[in-house]
């Protein structure tokens, strides 16, 4: 068994130095090194702007500005973390943003104080799983603490920070999601 972990410890220290390589080709604007950590990471910057949005068309545009920021914001990236959590910070960031600019767009022109929810079209989310169509159906607020908190591992206190919400707000938007979903997942 340990002949085995070996192997898969080599294959991660292997593709983890292709990555450094990679990102230290693109920061001098190698567009094909660029090219390789995107495809290395796309399925899940999009699978995290599709939770977060529960829309397939707002997920794959936000994902690709995701890559936008990144190829812009790369030479700030110093090697401190993975380059996996930091991308995970811009992608985060990047789809706050998106929402943001969606409810004041939306505020402007239709004069309302809160864009609807909107349950997902049978189309948009056919190919999901069970919970992840679940996930999608959820009130924009809960969905986006749920996301944050249960699937991408951050604090109720980092949430409340990046919502500009109530530590308190985020708990309970939390637990509503929670309640949602064990009641929608009993039924199906």
């Amino acid at each position: 068994m340990s002949g085995q972990s070996t192997v898969i410890n080599a294959q991660d220290v292997f593709a983890n130095k292709q990555e450094l390589e990679w990102i230290s080709h693109a920061k001098n604007g190698d567009r094909r090194a660029f090219s390789q950590l995107y495809h290395l990471h796309i399925g899940k910057v999009y699978a995290l702007c599709l939770r977060m949005l529960s829309s397939k068309d707002q997920a794959e545009d936000v994902a690709q500005e995701v890559f936008v920021q990144v190829w812009l914001k790369l030479e700030k990236f110093r090697g401190e973390s993975k380059f996996s959590t930091w991308l995970h910070s811009v992608a985060t960031n990047t789809v706050l943003t998106h929402i943001r600019k969606q409810k004041n767009w939306m505020q402007k022109v239709f004069s309302i104080e809160e864009q609807p929810h909107m349950e997902a079209a049978g189309n948009e989310i056919q190919d999901l799983s069970d919970l992840d169509k679940c996930i999608v159906r959820l009130p924009e607020k809960a969905r986006i603490v749920f996301v944050l908190f249960a699937v991408e591992g951050y604090r109720h206190e980092e949430i409340a920070n990046m919502l500009n919400m109530a530590v308190g707000s985020s708990k309970s938007h939390f637990h509503r999601a929670r309640n949602l979903l064990k009641e929608w997942l009993q039924d199906e």
